[in-house]
């Protein structure tokens, strides 16, 4: 049996490695495949497991043995689910690994921006803290999470993860969901309300037809003066010019970003030119202890597909 992995550079390293798939079949790693070089790298896989690989009729149009694939993620819009349908594949994703790591990342940017801990490390790195006339410089601004409002939009596991943490902070939660959910210390309301009354948007929303660009100019026209607004959803959440439009004109506050429209960034995108604007690469759901995790949920939805018991099916 044929294990075959298009993307194995988006998970692994000497810390993490493919050894638990070596134990179930054949493995065929591949580091990280072109586009047009997946269609040939597939065409003998009984299994295949990626990470953001495009597979679709066109990458897939060999793999006549293929039965299943896995995915290193927990969203599935790479995959052409129809497609897999219609050809008797199983799509399997990995839910939840990450919560946590996307939770404290987001709290890592959330700080980053109220605290300005990187401006403050610079100005000690430069020898201003030597020279300044007092043992504490004002230079930038600090404010306080506790009384702040945070509006989170898509309150799944990671978005009641983040209200955890909001609620430790003293922070007002509220949240808006496609389906309104009772969690204790969170108000639900409607998306406008939402950002009329949040000091942080943060978004924790799978992208989906609904979500595709939601956060548009009328959006951040919406938001309150000075807002922040976080994404380590997906990119494409997000109309790019928008944002950096926003936040030019001051109208938001800042914006915490952990993912883009085109990943790796593209040498001109547009919010590298942004003010007030932290970008991280796409790096919220990789702690290593996240990723054992996901090796673990991955394998084990291969042996349980094998089993003739599939979990985690989203075709």
């Amino acid at each position: 049996m044929k294990i075959v992995l298009t993307d194995a550079r988006t998970v692994f390293d000497e810390l993490v490695t493919d050894e638990p798939l070596r134990q179930i079949g054949e493995v065929i790693s591949h580091g990280l495949l072109k586009y047009e070089e997946v269609a040939e790298a597939v065409a003998e896989a009984d299994l295949i497991v990626c990470n953001k690989t495009l597979m679709n009729a066109h990458t897939l149009r060999y793999a006549k043995k293929l039965r299943y694939i896995g995915l290193f993620a927990t969203g599935y819009n790479n995959i052409d689910i129809p497609y897999c349908r219609e050809h008797g594949i199983t799509v399997c994703n990995a839910g939840s690994y990450s919560t946590n790591a996307v939770a404290q990342h987001t709290f890592a940017l959330i700080l980053a921006h109220y605290n300005n801990t990187a401006r403050y490390h610079q100005y000690v790195m430069e020898g201003r803290w030597k020279r300044s006339p007092t043992f504490s410089p004002f230079d930038y601004p600090l404010n306080e999470l506790a009384g702040k409002t945070i509006g989170i939009v898509g309150l799944g596991a990671i978005g009641q993860a983040v209200a955890r943490i909001a609620l430790a902070f003293g922070m007002n939660v509220i949240a808006y969901n496609r389906s309104p959910r009772a969690i204790a210390g969170v108000r639900m309301t409607g998306l406008e309300e939402l950002l009329h009354l949040s000091d942080i948007v943060t978004v924790h929303c799978p992208l989906n037809p609904d979500s595709d660009k939601m956060f548009c100019r009328s959006a951040f026209e919406k938001m309150k003066q000075g807002a922040l607004f976080v994404n380590t959803a997906r990119g494409g959440v997000v109309v790019e010019q928008d944002l950096f439009d926003a936040l030019e004109s001051g109208h938001l506050g800042g914006a915490c970003v952990d993912v883009l429209n085109v990943e790796p960034m593209e040498e001109n995108c547009i919010l590298m030119e942004a003010k007030n604007c932290i970008i991280t690469p796409h790096i919220a759901w990789a702690p290593v202890e996240t990723r054992q995790r996901l090796m673990g949920i991955v394998t084990d939805n291969i042996r349980q597909f094998l089993n003739g018991t599939p979990v985690n099916v989203v075709s």
